[in-house]
This record gives C-alpha cells, structure tokens and sequence, in this order.
C-alpha cells in the first residue's frame, strides 16, 4: 500500500472549511479538480451537504475520477474511497478538521491506496503533491469566506 500525508493551518473555523469540504460543487474553485461532472456522479445533495454514499465525480484534465463518501462527522471529519479511478485502486482517504486555540483549523488529509502496476513510484509522488495541494487549497480558500453561511 502506498500513502499520502498532507496538512495545512487555515485561519478560518472549522464549520467554514466543513462547509467547503462536505460541498462537491465547491472544489473546484479551491482544489485541483478542474470540475464537478453531475452525470457521473450519484445522490449529490442541492443544499451541498452530501450524504454518506454519495459518489462524487471530477474532472481533472481528460480523467474523470470518483469518490464514494463513506463517513462524515459534521465539522470534524469526512472519509471516502474510490469510486472508479483508471490509474488507483483500493483508495481510502480521511479528512479531520481539528480546531486550533485561536480559533483556526488543521486540516489532516491523509489516505492509503494501489496504484496500477508499473505506476506507484509516480503516483506516490503524485498523490503526495497534489493531495497537498488540495489542503493548501482549502485551507487558504476558507480564509476568504464569512464565518457564517449568507
């Protein structure tokens, strides 16, 4: 099994970062996903609060992967695993959101996977960049946001 550890320090609380993460629709304005795609994915939610089960689907690039939320604990944490991904297989990731003492969060994002024969070396490196930026990109997305919804 390969693995991914990646954390970042947002200023923002953690029911802002939950927001933003519990929400498919939103990651392409803060992660590397290029976007959504709404007919590959199934039982998204309107209202952005996903349910356990819902598999989300992104673009990224010409790869269209997909996630399968598998737990959520409001404001605290998310998991899910893979859906259907060309290149990972038996993919499982953890999101915690941990408050900090001045009011920000520690967003931990680490995950486990396989990647397809003759590709671990590059996709550990891979995996280890870009799920790095996908808190950086969180973390410092949620700053921008109001600390309570509009």
């Amino acid at each position: 099994m390969l693995s991914y550890d990646a954390t970042a320090v947002s200023a923002a609380p953690p029911a802002v970062v939950w927001r933003l993460l519990a929400d498919a629709r939103t990651w392409p304005t803060w992660s590397a996903v290029d976007s959504l795609v709404a007919d590959r994915s199934s039982g998204l939610d309107p209202g952005g609060s996903d349910p356990v089960g819902a598999v989300r689907a992104f673009r990224t690039g010409r790869t269209v992967t997909g996630e399968r939320l598998t737990g959520l604990v409001e404001g605290k944490q998310l998991t899910y695993e893979d859906a259907f991904n060309p290149t990972i297989r038996d993919y499982r990731a953890v999101v915690d959101l941990t408050p900090t003492a001045d009011g920000g969060t520690t967003i931990h994002w680490h995950g486990t996977y396989r990647a397809r024969w003759g590709m671990g070396w590059l996709m550990n490196r891979v995996m280890r960049r870009v799920m790095q930026q996908m808190a950086d990109g969180l973390a410092s997305h949620a700053q921008t946001l109001p600390p309570e919804p509009a």
